[in-house]
C-alpha cells in the first residue's frame, strides 16, 4: 500500500462514514434499524452496484465480524442499566439457552421437511438465525416506549444468546449433527460458565482499579474501560470460554460501577459502537452477490415465516412459563425477536468450514434478516400500541447526568450535575437537596453565568452543578441526587 492508497482508502472510508451518519436520521424516522441502510451502501459499493467494487474474502470477514460484535457487545453492555435487568436476568437467562434451543430444532424442522434442505444445512440456519441481533435490539427498543420487564428482557437475552448460538453453529459447521448431544450441551454449559466468571472477575477489578486510580487525563478513562471489555473477551477465548459472554457482562459490570467520567465513557463507547456497526454491515453488503439471491427468496421467505409465527412464539412461551410473564408481553417478545448482524456473520462460519451449499445458507440467511427486519422493525411500535404495552407518556421525570472526576490528593470526588427538562430537581432549593455531611453544591451555571450557591438558591431545569463530596459519601450523595431529580423535595433519604 503506498501513500496514494491511502489517500483514497480515506476518501472512500469518510464518503461512506457520513452517509451512513446522515442515514441514521432517516433510519430514525421510519422507525426502520439502521443495519438495512448500512447493508443497502455495502450492496451499492458492491460488484453489483454501481461502483463494482469486488469483495468476496469470507475468512476476513468472520474475522473483523467477530471483532465489530465485541464493540457492539460492549456498548450495549456499558448502556444497560443494571436495575432495570436484575429483575429479569433469569428469564432472559432461560430465554437465551432454553428458548434457543427450541427455536433451533423448529426452525432446522421447517427448513428440512418444508424447504428440503439436509439435517446438516437446516441445523446450520436453525442455530444462526434464532439469535436476537443485540446491535438492532439495542437501536430499535431503546426508541420506542415498552414496558421496562419487556425492553429488560429483550436486551439481556441480545447479550446473552450470541454466545451459546455460536458454540451451536460451530459444532455444527465442523460435525455435523452430533449424535451424543448430551456432550454438546455440557460443552455449552462448560463455556458459557467459564465466560460469566471470566467476565465476572475482569469487570470487577477493572471497577475496582478504575476507582482508586487516579488518571492523569480525562480521555483515557474512556480507553481504559473499553480495553478491560475487550480483554475480557480475550481471556474468556483464550480460556477455552465464552469470550461474547465474558465481554457483555465485564462490560455490564464496568458500565453500572460509579466510574469516573461515567457519561464520557459512555459517549465514547457509543461512538465506537456506531463504527463498528457501519463498517460491519457495510462489509456484510460488500460480500454478498445479488444477483445470487434469486433462487433462495422463497426458501427465506418460508423459514423466516416458520421462524417468526411458529419457533420464536413457541420459544417464549416454553421459556417464561414458570416466571409468569402475561401473555400481551409474551407476544409482544415474539414479535421484537429483531435480527440483524450476527446472523449474517454467523453464516460466514460454514462457508469458512467449507460446508457444502455454504453459499445457500449465507444468502438465505441474508434475504431473511433483510425482509423481516422491515417486516418487524417498522411495526414494533404499532404492535405494542394494539398489546396496549406502550409506556412514556412524558409524565416521568428524566434521570440526571451525573459525571464524576476524582480529587486524588483531597481524597474526593467532583460531581458534575446536569438537571434536564423533566427532572423533578426543578423549584427545589438547595438547602432542601439534604446532602450527606462531607458533600456539598460548590457552584451553580446557569445561562452561561456561574455563581456560588446559598443553601436558599432555588434550582432550575437547565442548571449544572458542581458538587464536591468526599470519599466516603460520594454514593450517598449521588444516590440522593438522582432521588431528588426523581421524586423531588420530598425523596426519601439518601435515595430511593
Amino acid at each position: 500500500m503506498t501513500v496514494h492508497h491511502l489517500n483514497e482508502i480515506l476518501l472512500i472510508g469518510t464518503a461512506v462514514l457520513l452517509v451512513a451518519v446522515v442515514a441514521v436520521r432517516l433510519a430514525s424516522r421510519s422507525g426502520l434499524p439502521t443495519l438495512l441502510i448500512y447493508l443497502g451502501i455495502g450492496v451499492v459499493i458492491g460488484q453489483d452496484g454501481l461502483f463494482g467494487f469486488t469483495f468476496d474474502n469470507v475468512q476476513l470477514t468472520q474475522v473483523l465480524g467477530y471483532a465489530a460484535l465485541v464493540v457492539i457487545l460492549a456498548e450495549g453492555g456499558l448502556g444497560t442499566k443494571w436495575d432495570e435487568i436484575k429483575p429479569v436476568v433469569p428469564a432472559a437467562a432461560v430465554l437465551a439457552t432454553l428458548g434457543l434451543l427450541v427455536s433451533v430444532f423448529i426452525t432446522a424442522g421447517a427448513a428440512h421437511y418444508l424447504v428440503g434442505l439436509d439435517w446438516r444445512q437446516a441445523l446450520i440456519i436453525g442455530a444462526v438465525v434464532s439469535s436476537t441481533d443485540a446491535a438492532a435490539v439495542f437501536s430499535v427498543l431503546r426508541n420506542v416506549p415498552l414496558p421496562k420487564r419487556v425492553t429488560g428482557v429483550l436486551e439481556a437475552e441480545s447479550g446473552f444468546n450470541d454466545a451459546p448460538v455460536v458454540i451451536l453453529v460451530v459444532a455444527f459447521s465442523t460435525a455435523g449433527p452430533v449424535d451424543q448431544w448430551y456432550q454438546l450441551i455440557g460443552e455449552i454449559a462448560l463455556e458459557l460458565a467459564i465466560g460469566a466468571a471470566v467476565g465476572l472477575a475482569v469487570g470487577w477489578i477493572g471497577a475496582y482499579g478504575l476507582k482508586h486510580v487516579a488518571l492523569p487525563a480525562s480521555g483515557l478513562y474512556p480507553i481504559a474501560v473499553m480495553a478491560i471489555a475487550v480483554a475480557a473477551y480475550a481471556v474468556g477465548a483464550t480460556g477455552h470460554g465464552s469470550g461474547f459472554l465474558a465481554v457483555y457482562v465485564a462490560s455490564l459490570i464496568l458500565g453500572n460501577a460509579k466510574l469516573p467520567h461515567r457519561p464520557a465513557t459512555r459517549g465514547f463507547a457509543e461512538g465506537l459502537g456506531w463504527i463498528a456497526q457501519i463498517g460491519l454491515f457495510v462489509l456484510l453488503g460488500l460480500l454478498v452477490t445479488p444477483h445470487e439471491l434469486g433462487d433462495d427468496i422463497v426458501p427465506a421467505i418460508i423459514i423466516g415465516l416458520f421462524l417468526t409465527l411458529v419457533a420464536r412464539p413457541a420459544s417464549v412461551v416454553a421459556s417464561l412459563l414458570p416466571f409468569r410473564v402475561p401473555w400481551r408481553e409474551e407476544a409482544l417478545m415474539s414479535w421484537a425477536g429483531l435480527r440483524g448482524a450476527v446472523p449474517i456473520v454467523l453464516a460466514t462460519i460454514p462457508m469458512v468450514s467449507g460446508v457444502t451449499d455454504s453459499r445457500k445458507i449465507f444468502n438465505i440467511v441474508f434475504v431473511l434478516v433483510i425482509v423481516y427486519t422491515l417486516l418487524q422493525g417498522p411495526t414494533l411500535p404499532w404492535v405494542a400500541k394494539r398489546l396496549h404495552l406502550t409506556e412514556g407518556n412524558g409524565s416521568d421525570a428524566a434521570d440526571l447526568g451525573i459525571e464524576s472526576a476524582p480529587l486524588e490528593r483531597l481524597r474526593g470526588h467532583l460531581l458534575s450535575v446536569a438537571i434536564p427538562e423533566a427532572s423533578r430537581m426543578h423549584g427545589v432549593e438547595v438547602g432542601e437537596l439534604r446532602l450527606p455531611s462531607g458533600a456539598a453544591v460548590t457552584l451553580v451555571v446557569r445561562e452561561g453565568t456561574s455563581f456560588v450557591p446559598s443553601p436558599t438558591t432555588v434550582l432550575r431545569r437547565g442548571d449544572e452543578l458542581l458538587v464536591v463530596a468526599t470519599d466516603p459519601v460520594r454514593d450517598a450523595a449521588e444516590n440522593r441526587l438522582r432521588a431528588v431529580g426523581r421524586g423531588g423535595k420530598l425523596a426519601g433519604w439518601l435515595g430511593d
